[in-house]
């Protein structure tokens, strides 16, 4: 039986796979994936057309673990509580740094055009709202970490506080709320279906905390897309993904494909596979993917070869947040 620790450390471990999973394939067409590098099983390094993520070797992480963990320590640091300026001032401390090391792989276009905005002296409450694309579900993890399913409006506010400065609109918040939740529930002792459900679920209440914005609700997608996935051999749910679902940075396509794969029945490891060789925004995909099916099985999902790989390749410590995350979870200030 697994404990609630170990089902956090598996959440962030296997958000960190996915990531690296995906790092090679991300914004490439599946036929391109496959020419270059055929089906993903393995962590692999960066192929030649690979532009995004050019030489980097097998296992390294991309955005999506970077400023997940950059919102796990604000989180700890304030005791449970976000501070936005201090959120945006470290994602943009972050893209420098990028910037610096020559990397491409920089912040999406909604959160760069929010942070934009908001130096320029503009409401954090209006920043966000054209975010509709998948950044703040990408980073949320943390906060279903740090707090439990019930009560919902406590978790609401916190991935609210999350995603208000790049992601204030009706689908970037549903977005953000289905992985919350999904992990909150998965840490809570749910199996990978019922997380995806509670999400959807989550997702409804979440997308009338934001202004509306045009676009295909996200809870009703991902209800849909788990009865499609459910069952579905890795061939059927790669077709599915890419013909139905959909795989680019709009988050009612990536979100919902991420969770439709982690609860489609598929063993952990191979559903990241999926996930990696889909094509379009695959590390993201196997990012939020990664993290609930971590959430749900714990580490026991995770090859411990990959795990040495990634946490060597990136000198990643996942335990100390992971612990920290879970003390706020439990403490009446959190």
């Amino acid at each position: 039986m697994t404990t609630a620790l170990d089902r956090a450390r598996g959440a962030l471990t296997g958000l960190a796979l996915g990531d690296a999973l995906g790092m090679p394939t991300q914004d490439l067409s599946r036929s391109v994936i496959l020419a270059d590098y055929g089906e993903i099983h393995e962590l692999r390094a960066a192929a030649p057309r690979q532009l995004i993520a050019a030489g980097l070797p097998a296992g390294t992480i991309t955005d999506d673990t970077e400023q997940a963990l950059l919102l796990a320590d604000l989180l700890i640091d304030a005791a449970g509580t976000i501070d936005i300026h201090r959120f945006a001032e470290a994602l943009l401390s972050w893209e420098q740094r990028m910037l610096a090391a020559g990397s491409l792989d920089l912040l999406g276009p909604s959160t760069k055009l929010a942070l934009s905005r908001l130096q320029a002296g503009e409401d954090p409450a209006v920043t966000g709202t054209r975010g509709a694309t998948n950044g703040a579900a990408m980073r949320v993890t943390p906060v279903g970490i740090a707090f439990a399913p019930e009560p919902r409006g406590r978790l609401l506010d916190a991935v609210r506080a999350s995603a208000l400065v790049t992601h204030n609109t009706s689908i970037g918040l549903a977005s953000a709320a289905a992985v919350a939740g999904a992990v909150s529930a998965g840490i809570e002792g749910a199996d990978t279906h019922a997380a995806a459900l509670f999400g959807a679920g989550l997702a409804d209440e979440a997308e009338a905390r934001a202004p509306w914005i045009d676009g295909a609700r996200v809870g009703p997608r991902i209800r849909w897309a788990t009865d499609l996935l459910r069952d579905a051999s890795p061939t059927d749910a790669t077709r599915l993904c890419i013909d139905l679902i959909g795989t680019s940075v709009a988050a009612q396509e990536s979100v919902v494909a991420a969770l439709a794969l982690a609860a489609s029945g598929l063993e952990p490891w191979r559903a990241l596979g999926v996930a990696a060789s889909v094509g379009g925004d695959t590390d993201t995909i196997g990012a939020i993917a990664g993290a609930v099916l971590g959430a749900a099985h714990g580490m026991q999902a995770w090859p411990t070869d990959s795990v040495s790989l990634v946490t060597r390749v990136n000198d990643l410590d996942l335990t100390s947040p992971a612990s920290g995350l879970l003390a706020l979870r439990v403490s009446p200030s959190a």
